[in-house]
């Protein structure tokens, strides 16, 4: 079931938090606890989910929920995004890779493409027929983004892709990928393009394996391959090539600030888990929330928590109002994701020896918090963006 965080940290509703985004809340947590909960623990052993869950999602309104509905959506702000991706967070079941394709994937196809290519690919988001990803990360190139290699040359009116991708969430499932590629290596950072591949549509691309990750078994994430993968020109997202790394830096306050989103979710999940779990266990005698430590524990983590949950409010508001820096968000993503660890793994040492026993919550949530400081941008690259500022 989802955790309330209101029963945790006792918190006022913030001023972004609409009837209707609380509505949302309530109904995703809702279809996540019934329809994907109960299948969840499948789809960790099979490390990866099924389509039939996101068509499932897009019938009930979780597939692109901040885009405007005439392309689909149910024309929505970040909130709604944020009420999704939390409810995720509260039910515990991190894997589902919705946040990704509805708050990273396709709000690049909303401000940067053409309004063809809004109606042809938007719509079939929100229902789930098409499932995103975006190939930023490759073999050589991780947190910098100047560093990308994949090609894409044109040929007439079409660019041949060549390249390889890694670590790309839902890459096993996602059949529209938003492929960072140089369309003018000479250039640097001013040669990069985004370019739409839709993979039921040309030949030549190629997933490789399913990675074997710490974490977040049952979300896929692959390696890609594109060998001379031919798409028309009028896949290239903005009016000119070469605009690929404005738009991701455009874009990155958001996929941070997302990071943060999942990060202070799990966080009030297991803090909520963990009080009621001290509650009811004992030890000499006494329940272990009687003892000095647990109590010392858990008003620093919850204190904390509250912290990070204000601060995270601030960000959303000012988000959704147009004035979230990329500074700011990246505080977002590196204090968030770095408390989420702090708060998970202390939680665990509370339940001693069955913390480590993945039949309880925490353990799967210990693994699954790690990858938070790494994937969007290091947490030391956090900090050096953050420096430059000062």
């Amino acid at each position: 079931m989802a955790t309330d965080p209101a029963s945790v940290l006792e918190l006022p509703k913030p001023r972004w938090v609409s009837d209707d985004v609380a509505m949302l809340y309530d109904m995703a947590a809702r279809f996540l606890t019934e329809e994907i909960a109960p299948k969840y623990e499948e789809f960790e052993k099979a490390e990866i989910f099924d389509r039939a869950s996101w068509r499932k999602a897009g019938e009930n309104g979780l597939l692109c929920a901040s885009m405007p509905e005439e392309y689909g959506g149910s024309g929505g702000t970040f909130a709604h995004e944020s009420a999704i991706i939390e409810a995720i967070g509260h039910v515990g079941v991190d894997g589902f890779g919705i946040a990704l394709h509805n708050s990273i994937v396709a709000p690049y196809i909303l401000h940067y493409g053409s309004e063809e290519q809004k109606k042809k690919w938007l719509p079939r988001m929100a229902s789930g027929e098409l499932i995103g990803a975006i190939a930023m990360t490759e073999p050589g190139a991780g947190s910098d983004l100047q560093g990308v290699k994949t090609r894409a040359e044109r040929d007439g009116n079409h660019y041949r892709i060549n390249g390889s991708k890694t670590f790309i969430t839902n890459g096993q499932l996602a059949n529209l990928i938003i492929v960072v590629t140089k369309t003018d290596p000479a250039k640097g950072a001013k040669g990069t393009s985004l370019i739409v591949v839709e993979t039921d549509e040309v030949t030549g691309f190629e997933r490789g394996r399913n990675l074997d990750k710490i974490g977040l078994k049952s979300n896929d994430t692959s390696e890609l391959f594109f060998n001379d993968v031919r798409v028309p020109t009028s896949n290239l997202l903005g009016h000119d090539e070469g605009q690929g790394f404005v738009q991701l830096m455009q874009q990155l306050p958001q996929e941070r600030l997302q990071i943060g989103t999942t990060a202070i979710a799990m966080a009030e999940r297991a803090l909520a888990l963990t009080i009621d779990y001290v509650k009811e266990r004992k030890a000499f005698g006494k329940a272990i929330i009687d003892f000095q430590n647990t109590q010392f524990t858990l008003a620093e983590l919850k204190t904390e928590t509250t912290i990070g949950r204000v601060f995270y409010n601030n960000c959303v508001e000012r988000h959704i109002n147009g004035g979230l820096d990329p500074v700011t968000a990246s505080m977002a993503k590196y204090w968030l994701s770095e408390l989420q660890g702090k708060v998970v793994d202390q939680c665990l040492q509370l339940f001693g020896g069955y913390g480590y026993m993945n039949e309880y919550p925490i353990a799967r949530m210990y693994r699954d918090a790690r990858v938070q400081r790494i994937y969007g941008g290091t947490n030391e690259i956090m900090k050096l963006l953050i420096g430059r500022s000062l």
